[in-house]
C-alpha cells in the first residue's frame, strides 16, 4: 500500500484518501514502523474509502459547467421544497438553506438551524437525498450523532440505514 507520510507538530496520526492517495499526517516522532502498524489496523477503512473514491468520481465523469449549473438549479429547487416538507412533518423549524459544492459533506446544519446541502446529491437516489434532508433537520433538535439523534431520523424515516447506504455508491 502506497502512502505519503506529513510530518508536523500534532500529537495523533491521520488517514486521508483522496483522489485514490492515501495522506498520512503524524506527529515528527512517530516512527515508520508505528505508521505501518495504524495503516494495516485500519486497513479495511482505508480500502472502503479508495472504492468509496472511485465511486464518488466515476458517478461525476462528464459534468461539464452547464450540466453542474443545472444540477445545482434543481437542487434548489428539490431541497426548498424537500425541507419544507419534511419539516411540517417533524414539526421543526429551519433557518436559511444554501446549495454548496462539496464534494464529500452531503449535508450540514448550523447551530442556528441553516442547512446547505451539496448539489451532488442530485446524482443520487431520491430515497438517499430524502435521508439527508431528516438527517440535517433531526440536527436542529440533536445537534450530534448520538444514539438519541438517530431515533429521530429512525422515527421519520424507520428504513433510514438502507437509504444512508446508497450514498455509498
Amino acid at each position: 500500500m502506497e502512502y505519503r507520510v506529513e510530518y508536523s507538530k500534532r500529537r495523533t496520526v491521520s488517514i486521508s484518501v483522496k483522489d485514490g492517495k492515501i495522506v498520512v499526517k503524524a506527529p515528527h516522532k512517530a516512527s515508520e514502523k508505528q505508521i505501518a502498524a495504524i495503516l494495516e489496523k485500519h486497513q479495511r477503512w482505508i480500502e472502503n474509502r479508495i472504492a468509496e473514491d472511485a465511486a464518488r468520481n466515476k458517478l461525476e465523469a462528464g459534468l461539464d459547467e452547464q450540466k453542474i449549473k443545472e444540477l445545482k438549479r434543481n437542487a434548489k429547487i428539490y431541497f426548498a421544497h424537500k425541507t419544507a416538507e419534511f419539516s411540517e412533518i417533524m414539526g421543526i423549524k429551519y433557518g436559511r438553506i444554501t446549495i454548496t459544492s462539496a464534494k464529500t459533506r452531503f449535508g450540514s446544519c448550523s447551530s442556528r438551524g441553516n442547512i446547505s446541502y451539496s448539489y451532488r446529491l442530485m446524482l443520487y437516489p431520491e430515497l438517499a437525498r430524502e435521508y439527508v434532508v431528516v438527517h440535517e433537520l433531526a440536527h436542529i433538535k440533536e445537534m450530534n450523532h448520538s444514539p438519541k439523534f438517530y431515533a429521530i431520523v429512525e422515527s421519520y424515516l424507520p428504513d433510514y440505514k438502507d437509504r444512508k447506504r446508497l450514498l455509498k455508491l
